[in-house]
């Protein structure tokens, strides 16, 4: 509920203080007076774009607060919890247009974007007037009333579920698709490669080893003979036996030595193990160079092929034993592909079957949900004097989407025989009015601590008319908040709390005031509303009664 509005500096109103009550809130004044300018100041704080010169003439800058009570379960609450604003019962509003138009807004003091402003102000207030293109009279918005009078948000979970199941296997059969269509056109290709990998079969490491085995027997192959050569320079038929026996002749003179020989005789002994351990040493490595010339063609021959398939697939040798793995998980893909598309496809015929019955229940849902509105219609509008009159929820097909598959329109017709139409072509000035309240009315149960504001809406109608229109609004704002802006002397005195808008000049400058009246201020302004300038008795006692009747 909209509390306070403080206006300051904005086009003919310097200072302004209102506050607003629960019920139904009238403004009446003469055309011109300034009513539209309490509409502009309180769009501007709550981010509506519209006219950009709002600064009176000489400020610096103007600015709005407004003050709203938030109840604890307000749908405002999850816009502020999104933008980490946190408030308790009481949400100010503060917005400050500088003269060059830049622009600054503020809730509770902390600083937001009017972005912020605009989607807060859809759960505070929603204006209605004869050009209400924004709200009830545009059809793209017909399908969420219908669906919020309806009340069966478990219908529209359900039909946004399994459309967003359907969207999701759609997804993933395009992308198999598209898939399977790549790798069809890379079929021969990988099936030759994953053949030449297959018959290759190239491990990890292998080049490495290859490599080594092939340097180890081409190295044994230049330097076998020399080895050889050595072996032979230190066995038996070379140093060795020499040694041996120069051992065995100091061995059978050394008794007759005095212990000269013993030493030579052990230096001896240790050159014998020594050159033992060289023998035994170069036949291991005589040993290990020994190859078959055929391995080391084998050897160079698989080097060869590996190092050739990598340089073909420009992968290093060691990536070939994964890449071979990735080329037979793509055949292995491309050959199974139909099989997965065929399952996709019988998936995506199942989510359609869910979706159709999600969607169909919802359709059901909102035709039921149109008849009894279209009879709730029918009682609102004989009261408003247009009981001639026929509304008309219409279907039509809608491209399917999260919402369904359901167009939906409000139609009227004026009179009996006559074609119905949108409601914002077919119906008058006073009859659109009209119209818009009965809505209103009707709709009003699905709405949530919204402030409705009606600019002029009773605009072209009068006297019986006119005081069924007061009558509509005051039951409409029974249980909760309406705002009014009216010419109509029998709407005004319906209001609990009625404010008279109007200009003044001094010194040449012209500003508006707001002033609220009590009873007998509200008898002179009835009465001025009924009889124009010159108020006279009988006016004040049409007034009176007017008042009395309420």
């Amino acid at each position: 509920m909209l509390r306070a509005l403080d206006i300051r500096d904005m086009l003919l109103i310097d200072r302004l203080e209102l506050d607003f009550q629960p019920g139904l809130n009238v403004l009446t004044g003469e055309t011109g007076a300034g009513k539209s300018i309490l509409l502009d100041s309180l769009g501007f704080v709550l981010g509506w774009r519209g006219r950009a010169d709002l600064v009176r003439q000489g400020a610096e800058r103007g600015e709005v607060t407004a003050v709203f009570d938030l109840a604890s379960g307000h749908p405002g609450r999850a816009v502020l919890d999104e933008a980490g604003i946190e408030i308790e019962d009481e949400l100010v509003l503060r917005r400050v247009n500088a003269q060059d138009g830049r622009k600054t807004a503020w809730i509770n003091d902390r600083r937001v974007s009017g972005e912020v402003l605009r989607r807060l102000s859809d759960t505070l207030v929603e204006l209605h007037g004869q050009h209400d293109d924004r709200g009830l009279l545009d059809p793209k918005g017909h399908r969420a009333l219908l669906d919020a009078y309806a009340d069966r948000p478990d219908l529209l979970e359900a039909t946004r579920a399994a459309w967003r199941a359907r969207a999701d296997i759609a997804r993933k059969l395009a992308a198999a698709r598209e898939r399977l269509d790549a790798l069809r056109a890379e079929e021969d290709f990988l099936r030759h490669a994953v053949e030449e990998f297959d018959k290759l079969s190239p491990e990890a490491g292998e080049d490495a080893t290859l490599d080594a085995r092939r340097r180890q027997m081409q190295a044994g192959q230049r330097i076998g003979d020399d080895i050889t050569r050595a072996l032979q320079a230190l066995g038996g038929d070379g140093a060795e036996g020499p040694m041996i026996d120069a051992q065995r002749w100091l061995e059978a003179a050394a008794p007759q030595a005095d212990g000269a020989l013993d030493a030579p005789l052990e230096s001896l002994a240790r050159a014998l193990d020594a050159l033992a351990e060289a023998e035994q040493g170069v036949s291991e490595a005589l040993d290990t160079l020994e190859f078959d010339p055929r391995e080391l063609e084998a050897v160079e021959e698989r080097l060869f092929a590996i190092r050739g398939l990598a340089r073909k697939h420009n992968v290093l040798p060691d990536a070939l034993p994964e890449l071979g793995d990735t080329l037979r998980e793509r055949l292995s893909a491309l050959d199974g592909g139909a099989d997965d598309i065929t399952d996709l496809e019988k998936e995506l015929a199942e989510a359609d079957a869910a979706y159709d019955a999600a969607a169909t229940a919802l359709s059901q849902a909102r035709q039921a949900a149109a008849a009894a509105l279209d009879g709730a219609m029918a009682a609102e509008l004989a009261p408003l004097k247009m009981e001639r009159a026929q509304f008309e929820t219409r279907f039509s097909d809608a491209t399917p989407g999260p919402l369904g598959r359901d167009a939906v329109e409000f139609t009227v017709a004026t009179n009996p025989g006559a074609p119905a139409g949108p409601l914002g072509k077919i119906a008058s000035g006073g009859e659109l009015s009209r119209f818009l309240l009965a809505l209103k009315v009707c709709l009003t149960g699905t709405d949530s601590g919204l402030t409705l504001i009606f600019d002029e809406i009773d605009r072209g109608v009068g006297g019986a008319t006119a005081d069924a229109v007061g009558r509509r609004l005051a039951a409409l704002a029974s249980g909760g908040q309406v705002l009014v802006v009216t010419h109509s002397p029998q709407v005004a005195a319906l209001g609990r709390h009625h404010w008279r808008v109007a200009k003044d000049v001094s010194d040449g400058i012209t500003t508006s005031r707001v002033v609220p009246l009590d009873t007998g201020d509200r008898v002179d302004e009835i009465a001025r509303m009924l009889a124009g300038d010159s108020i006279t008795d009988a006016a004040r006692e049409a007034a009176r009664a007017l008042l009395a009747a309420s």
